[in-house]
């Protein structure tokens, strides 16, 4: 089933903060959930549909539809790390298209940088449950060295350079210095970047995103009623979802799953990757973003690294402006499935919203596309294309 025109965006919202150590988890979501409907000009009461991932605390969606005091009819909570915000949108929209809903709530929110968690370099905990795990935690593999190791791979296989990832440094750092709310908002340049301390060859410090609190939310409703709100229309037109994972033992480190989801979401939305006047993409570090833009189709495989260098990816600029908040490398990663600031800054760009100085001019079009799990690994792929009506 197309969900192309199905659902619309009517209520986005990011949390102002990036360190709350006197607010719990649950408290972070409420306070999304109500700037969201704020925003849409909805109440809670209006909400039948609730949607969240593993950041929610406690039994997900049972224990924040508690919480938040919801009488919904509908709940998910699909867990696919960072690609798990973009697939929840999706699959809003096919609730909302099969009736089972018809004002879905979507929130994430997390404390991460309150709890002094090392995200990228802790080894990741292993559960004798899991097969795969059996075989790698004797390694003691982390997130920033799965990461690497596909940036090495890459620079190996199509002679992509250090300066050449530094860039999309440098366009998220360019944007962020508008951003009142961003962790960093210092201006860096390819120099700083490859200055900076060696965290996993070939990755440096500043080729990572911050660890911050913080959160989002969304609401996803149904045609009728986001006609009704006094609200810039903002439709989903194209989605698509894939997992990758090590098929075997036939790993190729040079490609992600967005290869198979890009496609699908420009099939349903019936739009190329150069029709798109802006794009969201998960930035955990410089070389997620590089990956991406070619398996999305924005850059031959391979060309990623010439497509980004020289500000490409700066608004005003360049080919492509991106993640014009400063992304998960500037602004803030409120945990291990923030893929829903990608879409909510999308939102921002369609309805006209965004900084002044990173505007988008006439932005009819935005794609956002998050990665979770691990590209050295296995990870899911998710892709959001919208439409500004």
């Amino acid at each position: 089933m197309s969900l192309k025109g199905k659902a619309y965006i009517a209520g986005a919202f990011e949390h102002p903060t990036r360190k709350a150590p006197d607010k719990s988890v649950a408290q972070l979501h409420a306070e999304c959930a109500a700037g969201a409907l704020a925003d849409a000009g909805l109440t809670k009461d209006d909400v039948d549909g609730y949607f969240c991932a593993g950041d929610a605390p406690g039994m997900g969606p049972l224990s924040m539809v508690d919480y938040m005091n919801l009488k919904v009819r509908h709940v998910d909570a699909t867990d696919v790390g960072g690609s798990s915000y973009l697939m929840l949108v999706s699959h809003a929209a096919e609730a909302i298209a099969a009736g089972r809903c018809n004002v879905a709530l979507i929130t994430l929110a997390g404390r991460p940088r309150s709890e002094g968690q090392a995200t990228g370099t802790a080894a990741r905990a292993g559960n004798p449950a899991q097969p795969d795990m059996m075989f790698e935690y004797p390694y003691s593999p982390t997130v920033v060295n799965m990461y690497a190791m596909c940036a090495q791979r890459h620079m190996y296989e199509f002679g992509t350079t250090s300066e050449q990832l530094a860039w999309i440094k440098v366009a998220a750092s360019t944007h962020a210095q508008y951003n009142p709310h961003a962790m960093l908002r210092d201006v860096v340049t390819v120099e700083d970047v490859v200055n900076s301390p060696m965290v996993s060859t070939p990755l440096h410090r500043l080729d990572c995103c911050v660890i911050s609190d913080g959160g989002g939310a969304l609401l996803v409703v149904k045609p009728e009623i986001a006609k009704a709100l006094k609200r810039p229309l903002v439709k989903v037109i194209g989605n698509g979802e894939s997992p990758k994972g090590q098929m075997g033992g036939m790993v190729d480190l040079t490609y992600s799953g967005a290869r198979y989801s890009g496609k699908m979401a420009f099939d349903e939305a019936g739009v190329k990757p150069t029709d798109m006047k802006y794009a969201s993409i998960y930035d955990s570090f410089t070389i997620t973003v590089l990956m991406q833009l070619e398996d999305l189709g924005f850059a031959e495989k391979g060309q990623g690294g010439k497509f980004v260098q020289d500000g490409n990816l700066i608004s005003g600029v360049g080919k492509l402006p991106f993640n014009t908040d400063g992304g998960g490398l500037c602004n803030n990663h409120p945990a291990n499935r923030g893929g829903i600031t990608k879409v909510i800054e999308a939102v921002r760009q369609l309805r006209g919203e965004a900084h002044p100085k990173v505007q988008v001019p006439n932005c009819n079009l935005a794609l956002a596309h998050g990665t979770g799990g691990s590209l050295g690994t296995r990870h899911g792929s998710a892709t959001l294309i919208m439409e500004r009506e």
